[in-house]
């Protein structure tokens, strides 16, 4: 029933099912979304450098799924890079055979005059532009395997990666959200995994064939000419040593990027989904401020980036035009001397310029690399993150339940150190109906989570029908709570999924019985399309009262033996709430019932009403007996639960004689 059938909320909870704004919540001066945004900041800024080569050959494991693609791919990157260094040799030999310095090819050693039986200059230029296009067709059809499988695998493994990232975000436990704002897990979901998309996409291939012919060129350059490719060559100390400055500098500013993107993510988020209360508020313009700040932070990183990207692209260039110019230099006094042939030197060119291409290349890759590694740690810190719930080793299914509840010495804490739960013990029978109450901050919305284990007590025990939650499997606890929450949460889809929402095989007739016990019945009827009408998001085209009406048919649908109301009758209009308290009545019959409430028809059909304040629980029992005993419950009730019916009244024989 967990995010389904059972939970008539559905989804994530509001803020008070996490750690309470009031009594033991949070730091001083320091309110939930501060302390989340604070907190992740933190997280972004200490969990390592920005090239990680575990985080790497991490990402190069999810190839291994991938073998006869990667073959392939490997086989096309080989074959493109043989092929690309082959064209300036060509060109090579037939100037040198046009201008009558040679009369065969020296690249491949009178291949086409001796294979051919051709000869005379004509008729080997005629054969060089054959093989030359017989090349430039293997390249193609190389390069053409090697991208298509390569973007195949990469893509595979984005859609594992996200996968992933989902599954094991539906695992992890409410803590986790309490920490991280909704917009800065999808820049997780989404922008971090996207960023590995060009790596891995074609990036993998690319750099291990940019070092191939580096080597090769190389390789090539000291057998054409040795003196000649030691005065090129002298210009790599220059390049290693700018390069490692190049990654020193930039090693934060990528990892700013990331943090920007998640920045402006979170901030859009909040703005969107708050939209009504912005406007309620006349906050335009100060939000757009705030956003405008939060965007130019975006863009300053990403132009630090750029400038940096540019500024190593630019150095590369020099470093080509520098080296060119050696070969000129040097490489015209060989010729000068008959040292060297002008199609050699012209080669030899060609081949120092295609040296600086895997260079540039590598260059942008690294970048490319950087931001990709940079999200890749981001990725595996959310996928390496152990939820904090999580079924024990030996936890064994809770059977059938009646509902008695007992709180042994319970306490719980959401920052150590700090309480909001003390000592709690209490032993509520199966069937019996208990109010909740307290002012803001006492632990109500607390108290109820422990229950179905959204948070592990810290100290004692909570026990179900005597077996200790924690020993049992959440799923077989969950799908026997039930939990309608103050904001009703409808999923996208039809009125129909929002009820079976997480006991899809029901027939028709068992959601009519549950959606009549709540009254929802005759509104939803009414619609155009009855239970198959779609919802907008967040089911918007309908109102607050018929939507936690829906709310409250999935509950009972789901029949669970412990339910759980927080607050769920408190933002509807009046109309709607008499219909609910009637079916109330029904609902809560021979079930366990929590029930958070600030109605005092509500807690008047309670058993008993349990006091809390501060984290602990201060009184005991029924709306008449807490009324005479003048306690701090008759103080709630004379300040805020007497207004808030119209009907209601203090009677005189309910008054303390003094009041405490």
């Amino acid at each position: 029933m967990f995010g389904g059938g059972g939970f008539g909320g559905g989804g994530m909870m509001r803020g008070g099912m996490g750690p309470p704004g009031g009594m033991g919540g949070h730091p001083p001066g320091m309110g939930p979304h501060a302390l989340a945004r604070a907190a992740d900041l933190t997280d972004e800024e200490l969990f390592g450098k920005v090239y990680d080569q575990k985080v790497v050959m991490r990402l190069f494991g999810y190839l291994k799924n991938y073998k006869v693609g990667l073959f392939l791919s490997v086989i096309g990157m080989i074959l493109t890079t043989v092929t690309s260094l082959v064209t300036p040799a060509l060109l090579g030999d037939a100037i040198d055979v046009v201008t009558g310095q040679s009369q065969q090819l020296n690249f491949i050693n009178s291949f086409v005059a001796n294979i051919f039986h051709v000869s005379g200059s004509l008729n080997v230029v005629t054969m060089i532009f054959f093989v030359f296009m017989a090349n430039g067709l293997v390249q193609w059809g190389a390069q053409y395997l090697q991208l298509y499988n390569m973007a195949n695998i990469g893509r595979g493994i984005l859609y594992t990666l996200r996968m992933q990232m989902f599954t094991h975000l539906q695992k992890l436990s409410l803590s986790f959200y309490d920490r991280h704002e909704v917009g800065r897990v999808m820049s997780r979901v989404q922008n971090d995994v996207a960023a590995l998309q060009d790596v891995l996409s074609s990036g993998v291939l690319e750099i291990i064939a940019d070092f191939l012919i580096l080597g090769i060129i190389v390789f090539m350059v000291f057998t054409m000419n040795f003196q000649l490719a030691l005065i090129t060559m002298s210009i790599i100390p220059v390049l290693i040593l700018v390069v490692f400055f190049y990654e020193k500098l930039s090693r934060n500013t990528f990892m700013r990027v990331r943090q920007a993107i998640s920045v402006v993510n979170a901030d859009l988020q909040e703005n969107i989904s708050g939209a009504r209360v912005i406007q309620a508020m006349s906050r335009e313009n100060v939000n757009l401020q705030r956003f405008g700040n939060v965007n130019e932070q975006n863009l300053d990183a990403n132009l630090q980036a750029t400038r940096l990207s540019s500024g190593l692209m630019s150095f590369v260039e020099i470093l080509v035009g520098v080296s060119t110019a050696l070969v000129i230099i040097f490489g015209g006094f060989q010729v000068a001397a008959g040292k060297l042939l002008v199609g050699q030197m012209v080669t030899f060119v060609l081949y120092v310029q295609r040296f600086f291409e895997p260079i540039r290349s590598l260059s942008m890759q690294y970048t490319q690399l950087q931001r990709a590694t940079a999200g890749g740690q981001r990725i595996f810190e959310v996928l390496d993150m152990e939820p904090e719930i999580k079924d024990a080793p030996s936890a064994t299914e809770l059977p059938s339940i009646k509902g008695e509840i007992v709180f042994d010495n319970a306490s719980f804490s959401y920052i150590e150190g700090i309480e909001v739960l003390r000592d709690i013990s209490l032993h509520i029978k199966p069937g019996e109906t208990i109010a909740l109450v307290g002012s803001t901050g006492a632990g109500k919305s607390t108290f109820v989570s422990l229950v179905a284990r959204f948070y592990e007590v810290t100290k004692g025990s909570i026990t179900i029908d005597g077996y200790d939650i924690r020993k049992v499997t959440q799923e077989s606890l969950r799908h026997q709570i039930g939990m309608v929450l103050q904001e009703p949460f409808l999923f996208s889809g039809t009125i129909r999924e929002n009820i079976t929402y997480g006991r899809e095989k029901v027939s028709d007739e068992e959601i009519f019985v549950a959606a009549k016990a709540v009254g929802a019945h005759d509104f939803i009827m009414h619609l155009e399309n009855g239970y198959d009408t779609v919802l907008q998001e967040r089911g918007s085209n309908l109102s607050q009262g018929q939507r936690q009406l829906i709310s409250f048919a999935r509950a009972v649908l789901s029949n669970p033996r412990i339910l759980i109301l927080d607050e769920a009758t408190a933002n509807i209009d009046t109309q709607t709430e008499i219909l609910i308290q009637k079916a109330l009545k029904n609902i809560l019959k021979d079930r366990t019932s929590l029930v958070i409430a600030h109605r005092l028809s509500t807690i008047h059909d309670a058993d008993r009403v349990v006091v809390l304040d501060a984290g602990k629980i201060i009184e005991i029992g029924n709306h008449q007996e807490l009324m005479e005993k003048g306690g701090l419950y008759y103080h709630l009730y004379t300040m805020s639960y007497a207004y808030t019916e119209p009907n209601s009244n203090i009677s005189t024989a309910s008054r303390p004689r003094q009041a405490t």
